[in-house]
């Protein structure tokens, strides 16, 4: 129960993070894609300095809830972040959230709902044992430059994806680390053994090169592109990682079938609240609706 907590917490974070951060990232010219000064640019606005501490508060969160739980439970549960991030701000912000909304919401929250029943995540290990990391990595890596290099070969909305994917694929593997690290403190080296492990560094290092990607992602493209790709690639990955480093364990055989109908209600879900002007960071609400006499 910790470990779900703990996670329902980093989803709030991080979704309000996002949607913070994409209003920052629209205003970024497009000479600025996929180069440092873009950074430079967003850390001179308060709004985007504010998706930070934001992303912050998830990080410290989400260590909480991997060193709890399995990475297949723990990070499937993200895909509530934005839904919830928009129910959030239609209450804080008096606004009345049309019936698509609340149709994405539910797709969202029920495919969770059917995916982690289907599925029953569990098992596995705390640690990564051997040199399970060494081909992890190596296959990470040319995923992420095919993924990259796709996206320089192409404009708008389709780099976008492709970044919002790449950006995925960091964060599974950075929460894969995370979870890795986390284990010393739990196996008995207390705070020397965590921070002479050699994962804690390279967790740090992707969750930057994951923060890069997203920003770039965000500023290539709408929502509607990055969030699907975002939100899917890097629950799907996490478990990739939760059944092949830590070995965790997950349901097969006719099982798959209502875990794929579960992708299918999340990704429409994505798509459907993506395009709300609450996910897009405007700040103009949607008027009620009058009554016309």
């Amino acid at each position: 129960m910790i470990s779900v907590l703990f996670a329902v917490l980093t989803a709030l974070s991080n979704g309000a993070a996002s949607v913070l951060q994409r209003r920052a990232a629209s205003t970024a010219p497009d000479s600025e894609a996929m180069r440092l000064s873009l950074i430079g640019h967003l850390l001179r606005q308060k709004v985007w300095l504010a998706g930070i501490g934001l992303v912050i508060v998830a990080a410290v969160c989400q260590a909480v809830a991997l060193a709890t739980g399995p990475i297949a439970v723990v990070q499937p549960i993200f895909v509530i972040e934005l839904p919830a991030t928009l129910l959030m701000a239609g209450f804080v912000m008096r606004v009345r959230l049309p019936r698509p909304v609340w149709f994405g919401v539910a797709a969202v929250t029920s495919g969770l709902a059917l995916g982690m029943a289907s599925a029953a995540p569990g098992g596995g290990s705390a640690t990564v044992h051997g040199a399970a990391w060494v081909p992890a990595l190596i296959l990470t890596g040319l995923f992420e430059a095919a993924l990259i290099g796709g996206a320089l070969a192409t404009r708008g909305n389709p780099r976008a994806a492709l970044l919002g994917l790449a950006a995925a694929c960091a964060y599974a593997l950075t929460a894969a680390l995370m979870k890795d690290a986390m284990a010393r403190l739990d196996n008995g080296g207390g705070a020397a053994a965590l921070f002479t492990a050699w994962q804690l560094y390279a967790m740090a290092a992707a969750g930057v090169g994951a923060l890069f990607l997203l920003q770039n992602a965000l500023q290539a493209g709408t929502l509607v592109a990055v969030q699907p790709c975002l939100t899917l690639g890097d629950a799907l990955i996490s478990i990739l990682y939760g059944v092949t480093l830590f070995g965790e364990d997950l349901r097969t055989g006719w099982w798959v079938l209502p875990e794929l109908l579960a992708l299918g209600l999340i990704a429409a879900g994505c798509m459907e609240l993506a395009r709300s002007p609450l996910a897009s960071g405007d700040a103009t609400a949607p008027a009620r609706e009058r009554r016309v006499d």
